[in-house]
């Protein structure tokens, strides 16, 4: 009977002690948000990731009562960015938004990060997706891809392609084409989606592998030639455009997702709130339509989800690298 009495005790202790530990959990979810919050975009401002930021941090505003301010973080190849959120106070007040780049490329290619994408972060949901489109500037003489391919057999390494940084989502792709077409092209390396851009425009490189929603303004003034769309199968954003599939280039192939995260250990109810706010802003008819206009598509997925495709995709570039052999310098 004592020994019964020692035990009800002993689990009375254990249950108010752990009670005690979530209680300032609970409390500092119950409270948040209490300060401006952060979304740190790894890229300069422009194109789809830091565009679908804007528009979330804009209706987050709203939602939440409480200022969401977007900050940009670029450079190398996207880590530093990666790399300030990481390691940023798990309170709810800092969050990530990337691509497939940053959340799959990334881990797929690079040994050394200074984080580890799997462990670092908490992922929330998806938001977006768009066509990666191979796009050349109307002054060179390609009508298609099987024009670039065989110009680049021709004169092997005389063609140019920009990049985002060794080992950017662009940089994989150019490097998946080049060895299953059987052809050489030289990466240029850019900051980011801006200067890659400014550089087809200025013909400075002869290829760009680019979001369809950063490109087509270029596409649609005659300034750019898109060749095709990177997805194995054609997109219901372009319908008209071919599918690297559709010219034997399978292996090549990447679809563009694009995401919002957290530091690791942020509390789970705050979480979840994100979560439903970003679910009930990406389904408002009016968003869907902004979203429409800037040739992204709302893909909102909850966290477990979001996991599985960041998993597959990584799993599928590190076999696509080892089977074309790249060999991406850290």
């Amino acid at each position: 009977m004592q020994d019964l009495s020692r035990r009800s005790a002993l689990i009375s202790l254990t249950a108010t002690a752990a009670s005690l530990a979530l209680a300032p959990t609970a409390s500092w979810a119950q409270a948040w948000p209490n300060k401006p919050i952060r979304i740190i975009v790894p890229f300069p401002p422009g194109g789809a990731t830091d565009t679908s930021a804007r528009l979330l941090a804009e209706h987050l505003t709203r939602r939440l009562g409480q200022s969401v301010i977007v900050e940009n973080k670029p450079g190398a190849s996207t880590i530093i960015g990666l790399e300030a959120a990481a390691k940023a106070a798990p309170d709810g007040n800092t969050l990530l938004i990337a691509g497939v780049g940053s959340f799959s490329v990334l881990p797929a290619t690079r040994a050394n990060l200074p984080f580890n994408v799997e462990r670092d972060f908490a992922p929330i949901s998806m938001t977006v997706s768009t066509p990666i489109v191979l796009v050349t500037p109307s002054t060179r003489p390609f009508r298609s891809l099987a024009d670039f391919i065989a110009a680049a057999k021709a004169q092997p390494s005389g063609l140019r392609y920009s990049t985002y940084g060794p080992g950017s989502a662009p940089h994989l792709v150019g490097e998946m084409m080049a060895a299953a077409a059987g052809i050489k092209i030289e990466p240029i390396p850019f900051k980011g989606a801006s200067d890659a851009l400014l550089a087809l425009l200025r013909g400075e490189v002869d290829l760009g592998i680019e979001a369809y929603a950063a490109a087509v303004p270029h596409i649609k003034s005659g300034k750019f030639t898109a060749l095709a769309v990177t997805s194995d199968r054609r997109s219901n954003l372009v319908p008209d455009l071919p599918s690297m599939g559709e010219s034997k280039l399978s292996a090549a192939t990447m679809e563009a997702f694009y995401g919002v995260v957290a530091p690791a250990a942020t509390p789970a109810p705050i979480l979840a709130r994100l979560s439903r706010e970003i679910a009930e802003i990406m389904a408002q008819p009016d968003v869907r339509e902004k979203l429409t206009a800037l040739n992204l598509e709302p893909s909102v997925t909850g966290a477990a989800e979001m996991t599985r495709t960041m998993q597959a995709e990584t799993a599928k570039y590190r076999n696509a690298i080892a089977r074309a052999g790249i060999k991406i310098e850290a």
